[in-house]
């Protein structure tokens, strides 16, 4: 993955730079580690789906943490002891403990999570709050409507 150099677009915008930080972090993150393998869907709109396949965990090793713009997924595995690791010819099914984390837009929830068949799946939600979603503002027709009370008093 090729590396992108963000400045000129930094000097000249104002308040983005979480956004830059995202995508050089994440351009990081991408070039280290690739497990647990995992999709993204988007279902509609304002939903989402994760899926990370996490063949051989079961639920209490699996941990999600959702917090503000964040979504953790973590599972701990624990070591084998020398005595049963002697008992493999071969390991190719990967049994270490990770952390994956997932920037989330403003107002995405995790709506349900569920374990199947080797796979997490995550589903996600984006509600906006009413008060922050687009309103039409109705036209009164060229008539100017008187506003009582003075704004500029204490």
């Amino acid at each position: 993955m090729r590396n992108f150099d963000l400045t000129p677009y930094r000097r000249s915008t104002v308040g983005f730079d979480r956004l830059f930080d995202l995508i050089e972090n994440n351009a990081r993150v991408a070039q280290s580690d690739n497990y647990p393998p995992f999709n993204i869907e988007r279902l509609s709109e304002d939903r989402y789906r994760v899926t990370l396949a996490v063949a051989g965990f079961r639920e209490d090793e699996l941990d999600i943490t959702a917090q503000q713009n964040l979504l953790q997924v973590s599972g701990r595995k624990a070591e084998l002891a020398n005595d049963e690791r002697a008992k493999f010819v071969h390991v190719g099914i990967a049994n270490r403990s990770f952390e994956r984390r997932f920037e989330l837009a403003d107002f995405v929830r995790v709506d349900n999570a569920a374990l199947a068949d080797g796979l997490l799946v995550i589903e996600l939600v984006r509600e906006v709050p009413e008060a922050m979603k687009p309103k039409k503002i109705a036209i009164n027709g060229g008539q100017l409507v008187e506003i009582k009370g003075d704004r500029n008093a204490a």
